[in-house]
């Protein structure tokens, strides 16, 4: 998987500076009404809701968020967040690929197309990227320095997974989309707790980019990212560590 690990790391820096301003909180939190009002406030019944607990959980959202958040997806007058997705090119061809949950289109649809507009990009057609990415299940568990690498592989491997990385103190495991729901058991059979665990769009072909071109796309990245409507923005930029260690 070209640049997957170098797309894990970008992901983990970001949601750390994401943390510090209190955006990963919010996407989190309405991930969570979101599934508390598709599949209903039982985590145990709601596979979409246990998960996204969990990944609220795991970036420290506090117990009394996570319950309102589902009383607020589930109550009677629960909001009615609508999932959209956009999909276009940065500068320099960089594929983008954009997830939103929002409860007014007209204006989310005019915020995305003025950020792609705004940072040199263009919002294209639905179908236009899609077809670069792969649907994923991606887990991201912290390491015990206890445990045997390759016995761990070969169990995770059993269960599904299709790449298995150790790095900066993480196991990073990456899964086809049918297999994720195996994986979820064998982590449970192994007592193993993801950090994070979702579905991601992984891209097929990757943009290598110079310093310049770089620090221009992320503009757009980031600024999708800033939107309160949307929840996740997927690019195929092949990131130098110089790179990485810029963000």
């Amino acid at each position: 998987m070209a640049g997957h690990s170098k797309w894990a790391n970008i992901k983990r820096r970001k949601g750390a500076q994401d943390a510090k301003r209190g955006q990963i909180f919010t996407k989190l939190i309405k991930e969570i009404t979101v599934a508390a009002r598709e599949g209903g406030p039982d985590p145990e019944g709601n596979p979409r809701l246990r998960l996204a607990i969990q990944n609220a959980k795991g970036q420290n959202v506090p117990k009394d968020n996570i319950e309102r958040a589902i009383n607020k997806g589930s109550g009677s007058d629960a909001v009615d967040y609508i999932e959209t997705t956009y999909e276009g090119y940065g500068p320099h061809g960089v594929a983008v690929f954009v997830e939103c949950a929002t409860d007014n289109l007209n204006r989310t649809v005019a915020s995305v197309r003025s950020l792609f507009s705004k940072y040199g990009g263009s919002l294209g057609v639905n179908g236009s990227v899609d077809y670069m990415f792969e649907r994923k299940g991606t887990f991201l568990i912290v390491q015990n320095e206890e445990t045997d690498q390759d016995d761990l592989t070969l169990e995770l491997i059993d269960g599904g997974a299709e790449e298995v990385e150790f790095n900066e103190g993480y196991v990073e495991v990456t899964c086809a989309m049918e297999d994720f729901g195996n994986m979820q058991h064998k982590l449970d059979e192994l007592s193993l707790e993801a950090e994070t665990a979702e579905l991601q769009r992984i891209p097929t072909t990757t943009v290598a980019l110079d310093d310049e071109q770089f620090d221009k796309v992320m503009k757009l990245i980031e600024a999708l990212e800033d939107d309160d409507d949307v929840q996740k923005v997927y690019h195929n930029i092949e990131a130098t560590e110089e790179q990485l260690q810029s963000i």
